[in-house]
């Protein structure tokens, strides 16, 4: 191989110049490597706190050491000069490229939204108690789910009883009243059956 391009090479000191400026040689040995960040590792041990600046319309996880908002059910982090998406807060995040992140949050640059988050949350902690702007923190949805489906449990199984209720009712009145069915119509479908 290495004789073959010492060859080539000594080949083409020995052309005119004019060949020189046609002659092209390429050697390429793999695909040209392409950087791919690393995806984040974000580990959370209670759910985070997430607020809403009304000047955004989205939220803003706050109280922690990343970059990250919540929007339309996912989770967006931004770390190492990349976007990352998720469906949960701890990942697994996947890398999104800017053009493709929510509109509200493309429209912002991310020291403007560095800025409403610490305005928001010194706000927060002020009025901890009676704080009156949105705010979001994951699992409690979770509880408010079950909460519903237990609700919902409930009223299936009281519809459930009452219908056993009415359809042992019918059947006390089907029985009370000779299998529910007139005596005019019994009479005539039996003179019926005699003709």
């Amino acid at each position: 191989m290495n004789r073959t391009i010492a060859a080539v090479f000594l080949a083409s000191l020995a052309l005119p110049p004019l060949a020189l400026s046609e002659t092209n040689v390429n050697i390429s040995i793999g695909a040209p490597a392409i950087p791919v960040p690393a995806l984040p590792r974000v580990v959370f041990q209670t759910p985070p706190l997430f607020l809403a600046p009304p000047s955004l319309g989205f939220y803003i996880g706050v109280d922690m050491p990343y970059d990250m908002v919540f929007i339309s059910g996912s989770y967006y982090l931004f770390q190492g000069n990349n976007w990352y998406r998720s469906n949960h807060y701890n990942g697994p995040w996947a890398t999104v490229r800017h053009e493709h992140l929510p509109p509200s949050v493309r429209n912002y640059k991310l020291d403007r939204i560095r800025y409403h988050r610490e305005h928001e949350y010194r706000e927060y902690q002020q009025k901890r108690d009676h704080y009156r702007g949105r705010h979001y923190r994951p699992g409690r949805e979770e509880k408010n789910e079950r909460r519903e489906h237990k609700r919902y449990e409930k009223e299936e199984r009281r519809y459930e009883k009452n219908e056993r209720k009415y359809e042992k009712q019918e059947r006390k009145h089907e029985k009370d009243h000779g299998g529910g069915r007139d005596d005019h119509q019994d009479r005539g479908r039996h003179r019926g059956n005699n003709d």
